[in-house]
């Protein structure tokens, strides 16, 4: 079976985008499927390309038991579409970029979605930035992108049948 690629997005992969990977990939690990999953992530922009995560977000990360240290920042490329089943947007401005990235060919396998249509009962439709906030801001980003991430492997399990 073809692994299932994940890649979640948002500004410049060191806040909201690697929370999500970290906590993804904690999901996956603790439900024993990791092998079925290809997990990512990128940001839009490539201003902090090739440094890990900010250090708020890894606090708010370690505090919950996820280590983020080893992620590196990297910008979207158009080979993410064709690499990765589903691209996570953070929010509707990268969702839009997104779109407007979108390579016009028949490799692209990528579908698009926002986290938080995966988080219903949250009534949000955009994950906040933190990066200009306190430390409480993280904590609030790390919640949020949780209740994203277990709706979104709900929904793949479904999906695929795992």
């Amino acid at each position: 079976m073809e692994r299932i690629g994940v890649l979640f997005v948002c500004t410049g992969n060191i806040c909201r985008s690697p929370t999500a990977q970290g906590v993804f990939e904690q999901l996956l690990r603790e439900q024993g499927l990791a092998r079925h999953f290809l997990v990512d992530s990128a940001g839009v922009s490539g201003s902090h390309a090739g440094q890990a995560p900010d250090p708020r977000t890894q606090q708010a990360a370690k505090a919950r038991g996820i280590d983020l240290s080893k992620q590196r920042a990297r910008k979207i490329k158009l080979d993410d579409f064709r690499q990765f089943d589903y691209l996570i947007a953070m929010d509707e401005g990268h969702h839009e970029q997104l779109l407007s990235m979108r390579p016009e060919d028949d490799e692209v396998r990528a579908t698009l979605h926002r986290l938080l249509e995966f988080a219903p009962a949250l009534a949000l439709t955009d994950v906040p930035d933190p990066y200009y906030g306190p430390l409480n801001g993280f904590q609030r980003v790390f919640d949020i992108v949780d209740a994203g991430c277990r709706g979104l492997l709900l929904e793949l399990k479904q999906r695929h049948r795992l």
